[in-house]
């Protein structure tokens, strides 16, 4: 597994961040720094907000061969998109109330600053992702942590939770060779795919999962 990243010079891959960066549209516009060691990307710069921080950070994740992201990317807002902590607060508010898979009466916002931080449970780990997202998105925002607990209505046993992963991940990502590890109520992928559509895929499937709080992609992409 990890021979297959490590054919993959810093330099190339420092190359194919750059051109990504370039090529998706969510991060413009951007004055965004990539250094590359062992594989292990740090960003560096600025952004005129923070989900386009957020697609920088998926962007160097998306090329093969890297092994993690550092992101010390800073967010520059705009005049025009600056927000009291008040309207941000209101506005995420309302962002998790209309969002059917959020459970909005279960969670509290607090911001700060421009910072969002967000508490409470949810029965699902993609619960708590959503929830994330929603708020990411909003104008104004700086930051968020996301310190929501993931409480399934029922434990799941280990063996349990890998046999039917094992099955979700053939049935839609067609790949055997993804392993899954199961420790209490943690996931961990590792193995090889041929697309970075498989491994978002295999992720999704890991935190979908009941009983699942928290997932570890390790998963490398290679041709």
């Amino acid at each position: 597994m990890t021979t297959a990243a490590a054919v993959r010079t810093d330099p190339e891959i420092q190359r194919d961040v750059l051109d990504e960066l370039a090529w998706d549209a969510q991060v413009q516009p951007n004055d965004i720094g990539v250094t590359v060691s062992g594989g292990v990307v740090t960003l560096t710069g600025w952004v005129d907000s923070y989900v386009r921080r957020w697609a920088a950070e998926r962007c160097a994740h998306r090329v093969g061969g890297v092994r993690a992201v550092a992101s010390d990317i800073e967010v520059r807002l705009d005049g025009a998109d600056e927000r009291t902590d008040a309207d941000i607060a209101i506005a995420a508010s309302r962002a998790l109330e209309w969002d059917s898979f959020v459970p909005a009466e279960r969670l509290d916002v607090t911001v700060a600053n421009g910072w969002v931080m967000l508490r409470g449970e949810v029965e699902y780990g993609f619960q708590r992702r959503t929830a994330e997202r929603e708020l990411r998105r909003l104008r104004g925002v700086r930051g968020v942590t996301n310190l929501v607990e993931v409480r399934p209505p029922t434990p799941s046993r280990e063996d349990e939770t890998r046999r039917e992963l094992q099955r979700v991940l053939m049935r839609r990502t067609g790949t055997e060779r993804i392993e899954i590890g199961v420790i209490g109520d943690t996931v961990v992928l590792d193995g090889v795919v041929r697309s970075w559509w498989q491994r978002e895929e295999a992720e999704r499937a890991a935190w979908a999962t009941p009983g699942v709080r928290e997932v570890h992609d390790r998963i490398v992409v290679a041709a």
